[in-house]
């Protein structure tokens, strides 16, 4: 009983035996318990915060193309509801930006509750 009233209370001196026996539990929980517990976080996705700011991500392409995905926030595009008004609010972001390119496709961002909140279109140069 003792034994482990010393370790609840932190008691032993520092490079003990018990000392170290406590260091290297607290070392495993920290190391192994996200394996087996699910904390239920996931990764914030990136959206650009400013009204008419737009990110920009690098795709790749073919040797004479290049490919980028322009994170746009729906805000921007003015209550375009159908595809093509979509896609056309698309283009009069992206064109001033990027000159001549050609929408491949757009995807909705959502946010945790499955609103969307912007879209990812994939445009060639």
């Amino acid at each position: 009983m003792r034994l482990l009233r010393n370790y609840i209370f932190w008691t032993y001196e520092r490079g003990s035996f018990h000392y170290d026996v406590m260091v290297t539990l607290i070392l495993l929980f920290l190391f192994v318990s996200p394996r087996f517990i699910d904390f239920k976080d996931k990764p914030v996705t990136t959206i650009p915060l400013q009204h008419s700011e737009v990110l920009v991500k690098a795709q790749g392409g073919q040797s004479n193309e290049a490919r980028f995905v322009y994170e746009i926030r729906v805000d921007d595009l003015h209550g375009a509801k159908t595809d093509a008004e979509i896609k056309t609010a698309i283009l009069n972001i992206i064109e001033p930006m990027a000159g001549d390119v050609t929408l491949q496709r757009y995807t909705p961002v959502l946010d945790t509750k499955g609103h969307v909140v912007a879209y990812d279109a994939t445009v060639l140069r």
